[in-house]
């Protein structure tokens, strides 16, 4: 009992002092996945805590179970619109880019650590890819609002190059373990991993979503529900070939983006599962690493790494996405630098020792260090590396608070929080305001008072509206309500222009007004339909180009189609 106790002891201390010390990490700028490795390692076996874990096989039970809740809480904060301009890209590094990325990494190894081919390619394939959970927590929760189609690359890549990385990896064991083989199994488990993986992810999670809005539970089971049917997606998918990893963020895509009342409840618990996930995967792995073995490598693993930063991972990005996606050059910096390292890397390193591949101790060593390499240069210097490359764009105003009302299963009706801050709506009658025509001011708060608004109330500076509404009216009320202060107005209309045009508007005007040369066969085109052909047809907010000595910059898109356009003199 006593032992019981110490265990619960030990884990509950760890558990506090991770989350304690994100303080720290939001002060100093460190990335808080280095924080959790570092309280691991703190508390393993060479540093102050003196605990001694080097089971394996737990921590790659661990493994999978945290990275399986992480990329279902991942899908379903991912918004399937993003697919629109992210996919292709995306789809393109979690396939080819993960090849070109191991290769290239590999070949490093192969030199740096005098491996053998096949050694090499294992380490290159181990570390090849980027780690959602590194992903995810970065762009999350750095601050840094970035343009969609970037974004939406990272964030779909994060998700569906596991099981491109897991193929690579056991090939390459197999390889080494029984050298007779050839190459058409490692096609067949390639084949099976994405063939398998994606359709049991799409159809299970659809299949889930339909169901979810049908039932009627009490409000904590429905998270519960939600990670028990992702589970079973993610185990049934492993057990039939493919891969479970991409299984789950497929259903999670497909439960988040169905518009169930009963998210909810569920968005914010899984939040709570997410953050316990990684806190739990990051202390396990840092107390799996012995630190007094990993500075024997540390200077060829740090050449290893930063070869892996600025020169394969960049190559990879360039050759997947240059030639066939329109990516400005800043775009595909980012992109390159973005390649974070984190959980599925290490976890990956552990299979090797499970299976007894010569020498696995050194590789995962190697795949640990290059992690703490990735995190600690890529993952801090994120915000700054953003606005360097002018890849961010400036946070749209948006509710302080909304909340679905849980009256339709779906397109519920929401109620929106705001907060009057400008003093343009100063004195104002409620009546006199633009509301979309579907939208209600439910309650109004003066002075920490419920004040009953009629048409005739007017508003007064740090009045809180409430107003019930749907998604589709919120972009309205952001304009009616923007409570950014001046200074980040001003920095808005720098980033989007002074001056801002329709989109449809005939583009022979706008030359005409602008003095701009344009060709014959363009003056039948409208200002959208023109930059959308510039943009390679599916323009982002933030997506900018330099035509005729202007600046041109998308300020408002709605689908495909360009709707406002902002201009500034160069």
């Amino acid at each position: 009992m006593s032992n019981i106790n110490l265990i619960f002891l030990i884990v509950s201390v760890l558990l506090c002092l991770s989350i304690l010390a994100t303080i720290i990490s939001a002060r100093v700028g460190m990335p808080l996945l280095l924080v959790f490795l570092g309280i691991g390692m703190l508390a393993g076996e060479d540093g102050i805590g003196g605990l001694s874990f080097q089971d394996f096989e737990v921590a790659y039970l661990i493994g999978h179970l945290a990275l399986a809740i992480i990329l279902l809480d991942g899908g379903m904060r991912t918004r399937m619109k993003t697919f629109r301009v992210g996919l292709k890209p995306a789809l393109s590094l979690a396939t080819l880019g993960v090849v070109v990325t191991s290769g290239l990494t590999g070949l490093l190894a192969m030199l740096i650590f005098d491996l053998s081919l096949l050694q090499g390619m294992l380490i290159g394939a181990i570390v090849g890819s980027t780690d959602a959970a590194a992903v995810f927590s970065m762009l999350g929760g750095k601050g840094v609002h970035l343009n969609e189609r970037v974004s939406a690359t990272l964030e779909i890549e994060s998700g569906t190059n596991d099981p491109m990385a897991i193929f690579l990896t056991i090939t390459f064991i197999t390889l080494l373990m029984n050298p007779g083989d050839d190459w058409y199994s490692s096609l067949i488990l390639f084949a099976e991993q994405f063939g398998i993986g994606l359709p049991i992810g799409i159809l299970g999670g659809w299949l889930f979503a339909h169901t979810l809005k049908r039932l009627d539970l009490a409000t904590g089971l429905y998270p519960l529900l939600v990670t028990g049917v992702g589970l079973c997606i993610f185990a049934g998918a492993n057990m039939l070939g493919g891969s479970g990893f991409l299984a789950i963020y497929l259903a999670g895509l497909m439960i988040g983006n169905s518009g169930s009342r009963h998210l909810l409840h569920i968005l914010p618990v899984h939040d709570g599962l997410a953050w316990l996930s990684q806190i739990g995967l990051f202390l396990i792995l840092g107390l799996l690493v012995t630190p007094h073995e990993m500075l024997a490598i540390a200077w060829p693993a740090t050449f290893l790494a930063l070869g892996l930063i600025f020169v394969a991972r960049p190559i990879a990005v360039v050759l997947c996405l240059k030639p066939f996606f329109h990516f400005s050059w800043r775009e595909l910096g980012f992109i390159s630098w973005v390649g974070l390292r984190g959980a599925v890397p290490i976890v990956l390193a552990i299979f090797p020792i499970i299976a007894g591949v010569e020498s696995a101790g050194l590789l995962f060593n190697m795949a640990f260090y290059v992690v703490l390499i990735s995190l600690l240069i890529q993952g801090s210097s994120l915000p700054w590396v953003a606005k360097w490359l002018k890849v961010e764009v400036p946070m749209a105003t948006a509710p302080c608070h909304r909340m679905p009302l849980g009256i339709f299963p779906e397109n519920d009706y929401e109620a929106f929080m705001y907060t009057v801050k400008q003093d343009t709506v100063q004195g104002v009658e409620l009546r006199r305001l633009h509301f979309p025509s579907g939208a209600r001011v439910g309650a109004l708060f003066r002075d920490h008072q419920l004040i009953h608004p009629s048409g005739s109330t007017r508003l007064q500076v740090n009045d809180v509206l409430c107003i019930i509404g749907r998604d589709a009216d919120v972009p309205i009320l952001n304009k009616l309500f923007n409570q950014e202060p001046l200074p980040f107005k001003q920095q808005a209309r720098s980033f989007f222009g002074y001056f801002t045009l329709d989109g449809s508007a005939p583009l022979k005007d706008v030359a005409a007004l602008y003095g701009l040369v344009i060709s014959p066969d363009q003056t039948h085109l409208t200002l959208d339909q023109f930059l959308s052909q510039r943009f390679g047809g599916h323009p982002v907010v933030g997506d900018r180009m330099e035509w005729n000595g202007i600046q041109w910059v998308v300020n408002e898109v709605e689908g495909d189609r360009i709707t406002k356009v902002g201009l500034r003199l160069i």
